[in-house]
């Protein structure tokens, strides 16, 4: 509860901080603007960083799955042989 009462002050001050002209609030509008032009493409690398790891673990994890289903089936026809 505690945690949702900070939340709900942080993104309060964050609107008044960004708006201008609320209880002559801090006019940070455009500086916030520029850190968001600045920080867009060092967040898209990141994202597609972790896209391409996950991606990779998928495919890590397909081929483990074919291999564990080989195993299965030769394990099956063992068993039918005897």
């Amino acid at each position: 509860m505690v945690a949702l009462v900070i939340g709900v002050l942080f993104i309060g001050f964050a609107v008044i901080a960004v708006i201008p002209g609320i209880f002559g609030a801090y006019g940070w509008g455009p500086q916030v603007v520029e850190f968001l032009k600045g920080a867009a493409p060092v967040v898209a690398v990141f994202v597609g960083l972790i896209a391409v790891f996950i991606g990779i673990a998928d495919i890590k994890d397909r081929v483990e799955a074919k291999k564990e289903e080989a195993e299965e089936a030769k394990e099956t026809a063992k068993e039918d042989a005897k």
